[in-house]
This record gives C-alpha cells, structure tokens and sequence, in this order.
C-alpha cells in the first residue's frame, strides 16, 4: 500500500464478535504482508485505558458520552491520524457509530449534537469501510453473560440493546454506498470472518 493507508472499524452490539473478528482480520492482513495497527476503543492510549477503567462506573448520559470522546480524541491523535499517515491500514474494536448508537439512539441524546462533538473530537476523521457485525441483542447477551470486562452500556437491559441495533441499521441504511457492510455474526465464526476480511482486503 502507498500513501494514505486505510481506516477500518468493526461495530456491533454486545456479543457481536468484534474483537474478536479484529484481531483475527489483522493477524491475516499481517501474513499478507501488509502493515496493520489494531486498537480499540474505549482505549489504545494511556489516556484511553484510564477512561475505559471511569466507564465501568454510572455516569450522566452526557459525562459517558464525554468520557468516550476523550478517549477517541486521544486515540485519533497518537494512534489513528501517524498510522494512516505512514500509509498502514488502521482496524479499531468501535469508534464514532458507537456513540451515535448507544449515547444517542440508546441514551437519548441529540444525534446531532453528538455527530458535532464527534467532528471536534476527531478532526473529522472518519473510516473508510465501517463493518457491522449484526446480531440479535438477546442472542449477543447471552454471549456476554458473566464476561467481568464490561462497561456499563453492555449491562443495560435488552430494551436499551434494542435501541442500539436500531440505531446500527438505520446508519446502515443511510450509508454512502461502499462506507459500511453489514455482516451477519449468528453465522460460524469462520464464515463470518472470510466475510470480513475480503470486505477489508478490497481497500488495500
């Protein structure tokens, strides 16, 4: 790859596969011989791991939101923005659809106003090929159940879960055409990554 790389992120609810199917994506990229930098978020930083810790806690609906563009902001800037720079294909565990998903279509919060901050957060940086990893929220809940590492958003009820789906579909609908694919993540983990990785072989 030369020039400007590519930004990938995998989106989903609880129980989806993201990171899991992340990992496993970068890892063959590497193999390809193609340079890779995988993060997540909340995290990838310093700063980012110290707010993923907060986000175990309550916050007011807007402190959450805060505390996950503090961590993008951060993330965008040590990580994101040098790693496209230098021409590398960027893969990060969620970024900006979660916000719009959970704090917005989730919480309640103004979609709007959430899509301004996030433009301030990030400079306006946004992926090339959102993957949505799709799935049932009551069969990804399941999936979760017991799992110690989890913010607070993933042990809401499954109403609020509902919610989020929504929201990712209706993102999904009103996509640019080529910017997000969805994926159906109830299927065997190893079918669900071949899809995945072709769809991210194809920008590189």
């Amino acid at each position: 790859m030369t020039g400007r790389g590519a930004f990938v992120v995998f989106e989903g609810g609880e129980g989806s596969g993201k990171s899991t199917l992340a990992s496993m994506v970068a890892a063959r990229l590497e193999e390809d011989d193609l340079r890779v930098v995988l993060t997540r978020e909340p995290g990838g930083t310093v700063t980012g791991e110290k707010v993923r810790r907060i986000l175990h806690e309550r916050l007011a609906p807007w402190g959450e939101a805060f505390a996950f563009l503090l961590a993008r902001a951060q993330l965008v800037d040590e990580i994101i923005e040098p790693a496209l720079a230098s021409g590398a294909i960027v893969i990060c565990d969620r970024y900006e659809a979660s916000t719009f998903a959970y704090q917005g279509y989730g919480r309640g919060l103004p979609l709007e106003a959430l899509r301004e901050a996030n433009r301030q957060a990030t400079g306006g940086i946004s992926p090339d090929l959102t993957l949505f990893l799709d799935l049932e929220p009551v069969v990804g809940l399941k999936r979760k159940h017991g799992e110690l590492e989890i913010v607070v958003t993933g042990r809401e009820a499954l109403a609020f879960h509902e919610r989020v789906r929504q929201g990712y579909l209706e993102m999904l609908a009103a996509a640019p055409q080529g910017t997000w694919q969805r994926i159906d993540s109830a299927r065997g983990l190893d079918t669900v990554f071949e899809d995945a990785y072709k769809a991210v072989l194809m920008l590189s």
